[in-house]
């Protein structure tokens, strides 16, 4: 790929997003993944794995914050959190906002992923130096595996279920994600595209909720991800996302709002039908 190509992914063999590359600023393969930092037309500054965008300078702040302050806002005192991956940083930045969190565990696997953003992506890698993050090159997995009834929130911020984000989406990685949290605990992961992924979200959901007590899906949009349209996996042992008393941020934010975060459980029927079967609550 050079200046002026066409960065291409393919979401099925008829349907592709193409974004023209002003420039190519980093290729690397590493032990895990085929990462490029390219600078698009429009968004500007992009990481990409295996030819898929991960986040881009022009739209990141959507994704962080709904990822970040969703859960955060929901548990009424997060103190300790774990981030699975989030290797460039942004949502450890919003999770550092929050005043109650005292650390911030961050595992992520790739550690050339960290350095590249911390050269070409400094607006989110700037999370990962906030004196609260414990910063941990390692397996995800196996870190989960190994805390028990230790955090408070736990964030999957993973790439798509492929290469070393696989063991990511399956019972035995959520089991122990429960088994790691408090008992008030809860976590979040996303879970990509309700156009796109109708299988993940489904099966995702049926498994997350025969775990917790409380599992809900919630919306947002992120015009650089596939459809634009975009879905998380809420689950959580006791406090419900549609509480009384959700704060709100004491800091300036540019998507995420107490009435956005209320929003964002309200399912389209599409959407509320991939899990309706299992008794799904639609914020109703």
């Amino acid at each position: 790929m050079k200046r002026g190509d066409w960065l291409i992914e393919e979401q099925t063999p008829s349907y592709q997003t193409r974004w023209r590359v002003k420039d190519v600023l980093h290729v690397e393969q590493t032990p895990y993944q085929l990462l490029r930092l390219v600078e698009m037309e429009d968004f500007g500054r992009a990481l990409v794995l295996d030819d898929a965008v991960q986040t881009t300078v022009g739209d990141e702040h959507i994704y962080h914050e709904m990822i970040a302050h969703v859960p955060l806002f929901t548990h009424p005192n997060p103190e300790r959190v774990l981030i699975i991956g989030g290797g460039d940083g942004g949502t450890a930045r919003e999770v550092c906002r929050h005043e109650s969190v005292t650390k911030v565990d961050m595992v992520e696997i790739d550690r050339a992923v960290i350095e590249a953003c911390k050269k070409y992506l400094p607006e989110t890698a700037c999370g990962m130096d906030h004196p609260k993050v414990n910063l941990v090159v390692g397996d995800g997995l196996k870190w989960v595996a190994d805390h028990t009834d230790e955090y408070d929130v736990i964030i999957v911020d993973s790439s798509d279920p492929v290469g070393p984000a696989t063991g990511l989406f399956n019972r035995a990685f959520y089991e122990n994600v429960y088994r790691a949290l408090k008992a008030e605990g809860l976590f979040v992961a996303q879970v990509l595209s309700p156009f796109f992924h109708q299988d993940l979200i489904r099966d995702v959901y049926g498994v997350v909720s025969t775990i917790f007590p409380i599992t809900m899906p919630y919306l947002t949009v992120v015009p650089t991800y596939p459809s634009g349209l975009h879905c998380f996996m809420l689950g959580s042992k006791k406090h419900s996302p549609l509480r009384e008393g959700i704060g709100k941020p004491s800091w300036p934010t540019r998507w995420y709002t107490p009435a956005i975060h209320r929003a964002a459980f309200e399912l389209p029927p599409m959407v509320a039908e991939l899990v309706e079967p299992a008794g799904v609550q639609t914020g109703q």
